[in-house]
């Protein structure tokens, strides 16, 4: 007779990732272990092997369910009727306020994505590469004949923008929504403006 699953099994999983985010952030990933992942939850080392496998599995979960979901919400903005800046704007602040609250899951994609299978980076990066092309395509339309034709040019452009969100990430990660929203909009005008756009 097939193993029924508890009510509270995804709600248990999504607690593991949580607390595991923060033990491979503040420890590092390789000196973390699953035990140490089961003391900081309360847990035994047993109940998260019934969760997950391997600490790879338990990295994989992290990161699967932080960039998808992150994806998800880029990706299925509604940006129609809306000019290129205005897009842009909408979705930096999109990045921005999604960032908020997830520092650990954020500081160990780095550290974690190598570690994982073939497989799993791939899956990992496909999600990356999703959200880079809504900037891109951002990019492209209020941009075209500077960026249309150079796809280098385009690339730098694009991943200077992910460098200003990592930059207000790294130094304000308790910053307001309302401080979220005002630097969404100093990196749209620097974007399409330059600096003498800024006010």
């Amino acid at each position: 007779m097939a193993r029924t699953i508890a009510k509270d099994h995804d709600q248990k999983r999504l607690g593991i990732l949580d607390v595991a985010a923060q033990v491979f952030a503040r420890i590092g990933i390789t000196r973390a272990s699953m035990n140490d992942v089961a003391k900081e939850c309360g847990i035994s080392k047993a109940t998260i092997y019934h969760y997950y496998a391997s600490k790879d599995e338990l990295i994989h979960g992290i990161l699967d369910d932080y960039l998808s979901t992150l994806r998800d919400r880029v990706c299925q903005l509604n940006l129609a009727d809306l000019n290129p800046e205005e897009q842009m704007q909408i979705v930096v602040l999109e990045f921005l306020i999604a960032y908020d609250g997830m520092d650990y899951q954020h500081k160990i994609q780095n550290e974690g994505l190598p570690l994982l299978s073939g497989a799993q980076q791939s899956i990992l990066k496909g999600y990356q590469r999703e959200m880079v092309e809504v900037v891109s395509n951002v990019l492209l339309q209020g941009f075209p004949d500077q960026l249309g034709k150079d796809k280098t040019q385009l690339k730098f452009t694009t991943m200077s923008v992910f460098g200003m969100l990592n930059w207000f990430y790294m130094w304000h990660p308790k910053a307001t929504v309302k401080e979220r929203k005002r630097y969404a909009k100093t990196v749209t005008k620097m974007v399409f403006h330059g600096i003498k756009g800024v006010n």
